[in-house]
């Protein structure tokens, strides 16, 4: 297979330099491009021809977030954000995220020091996995829905999963729903260690829906609920939330599948499942579940999807709806909502 092509935008040189030489150490990626500054990665794309673009998130001039949009927008192609900032500080880069860009890695994550080591050939293969994404034009005017969908369907509420790729369709969806929209929403994304926090922040000064981390306990009530790292968000009895940080459920912990497993559980036909962009099958059992106790099962299409592999596997298993995310905004519009049980 032929070398894949890397263009680094970095503005420090040493870190740049040490980034190349994990990436070319094992001779099946080539850095064929090395710049310091957005509007320079920007300018060499045509010459370039990358099949990715590694992009910090801080640079001097044009930011990092500001050279997603204007590369998602005019030439997309895969993007992986690298941040020196996490926790609440992460906000730009879930930003980011939700204009294109496929994945973000924290700075201090990477070990430059050892090129040869097990965690960078596992940076590499991501690299590679993330390398061969669809990636679509971003314009901004996409974000209207079109009608569609089962008009006054009730709904108690509405489970999201998703991961690679995830978060620009979460976006987009979210970005519709009134500030009023009555369902709640409990969100599982995927993402790298130190993001969510920043997603979180970031989705909650962009939406008009209040968006908050899912606290153990508190009821489902009307709004934006995203799992913490390092647990899984459930729908428990009586309508409210609970966090299990023990159970162990396939790769990954939140698990979409336990989430939308416990929506089947306490909302029955009431309960509405929505399998996003990402690597892997994760979310597709829990969809399954949803459906057979008469639920709504809506999958993100092939056309719309950074990574084709969750809502594959959903919809694989059968689907209600495997619709853009425009279209699922729509759908989820449509639905009227009915209390949980046991819910004040």
């Amino acid at each position: 297979m032929p070398q894949l092509r890397v263009l680094i935008c970095e503005d420090s040189r040493s870190y740049a330099q040490a980034l190349r030489r994990l990436l070319e150490s094992d001779g099946e990626i080539t850095v064929a491009a090395v710049c310091g500054s957005a509007e320079e990665a920007i300018r060499e794309l045509p010459r370039v021809q990358p099949d990715l673009v590694t992009m910090d998130i801080e640079l001097p001039g044009m930011d990092g977030l500001q050279a997603v949009e204007e590369i998602m927008g005019s030439r997309p192609l895969p993007i992986l954000v690298l941040s020196a900032y996490v926790g609440p500080g992460s906000a730009k880069t879930a930003a980011a995220l939700a204009a294109g860009a496929l994945d973000a890695v924290a700075k201090d994550d990477l070990d430059l020091r050892n090129p040869s080591g097990v965690a960078a050939a596992v940076f590499r293969r991501r690299i590679a996995v993330l390398s061969r994404a669809r990636v679509i034009r971003h314009p901004r005017s996409a974000l209207k829905p079109r009608p569609g969908g089962p008009q006054g369907r009730r709904a108690a509420v509405v489970g999201v999963c998703s991961s690679t790729g995830g978060p620009q369709a979460l976006a987009r969806i979210l970005a519709v729903l009134p500030a009023a929209y009555p369902v709640p929403v409990l969100v599982v994304q995927h993402i790298a260690a130190g993001f969510t926090e920043g997603l979180i922040q970031w989705l909650s000064k962009t939406v008009p829906l209040p968006v908050r981390p899912a606290a153990d306990g508190v009821p489902a009530a009307p709004g934006v609920w995203v799992a913490p790292e390092g647990a899984h968000l459930l729908l428990a009895p009586g309508g409210r939330l609970s966090l299990d940080r023990r159970t162990a459920a396939g790769r990954y912990r939140p698990s979409g599948d336990l989430l939308l497993q416990s929506i089947a559980r306490e909302a029955g036909p009431a309960g509405v499942a929505v399998v996003l962009s990402g690597m892997g099958s994760d979310g597709a059992e829990g969809a399954v579940a949803v459906r057979q106790r008469g639920g709504l099962v809506i999958a993100q299409d092939e056309t719309s999807s950074a990574v084709y592999g969750m809502p594959r596997a959903a919809a694989e298993r059968g689907v209600d709806y495997a619709v853009p995310p425009a279209r699922i905004a729509a759908i989820l519009l449509g639905l009227r909502r009915e209390p949980l049980r046991g819910k004040a």
